[in-house]
């Protein structure tokens, strides 16, 4: 008989629980007028892709520890960007990091790629493909700072 330091322990007795995630469900949004979307009166929802897409545009909009109604998962950190006298490149690897830091606190996020970061006339426009667990969109998001 082999004695073990714990006994009464079987490795294959264990099996650990698979965690579902239920549908990404949002209200649609307007990402062009930046506002929900709404016919006769009640918001239109949408769900999976599009709800994640949802999701991921309102967290890089939304300054992160600024409002006691989210989580500190939820934002991005991007303002803390504005009167910064670093360098072009500095910028767009801190903007890539935030925004990264942003959409991967999503369960329903798996990756993000192809991401561009133009600085042009005062206005940040970050490009990328988001890789969620029910395909991939296209974004492009304006108006981040």
């Amino acid at each position: 008989m082999a004695q073990q330091i714990f006994p009464f322990l079987d490795p294959q007795a264990v099996t650990v629980p698979v965690r579902t995630l239920p549908v990404a469900r949002e209200i649609k949004w307007d990402f062009v007028r930046d506002r929900p979307v709404y016919r006769g009166g009640q918001p239109v929802f949408v769900e999976r892709a599009e709800a994640v897409a949802v999701w991921a545009w309102n967290a890089l909009h939304t300054e992160r520890w600024r409002w006691p109604l989210f989580t500190g998962n939820y934002g991005s950190e991007i303002d803390s960007l504005i009167g910064q006298t670093w360098s072009e490149d500095y910028k767009r690897a801190e903007v890539r990091r935030y925004v990264t830091e942003c959409l991967m606190a999503s369960p329903y996020v798996k990756r993000l790629d192809n991401m561009t970061v133009d600085f042009y006339a005062g206005k940040l426009t970050v490009k990328f493909d988001l890789v969620s667990i029910y395909g991939m969109v296209q974004m492009e998001v304006s108006d981040l700072v």
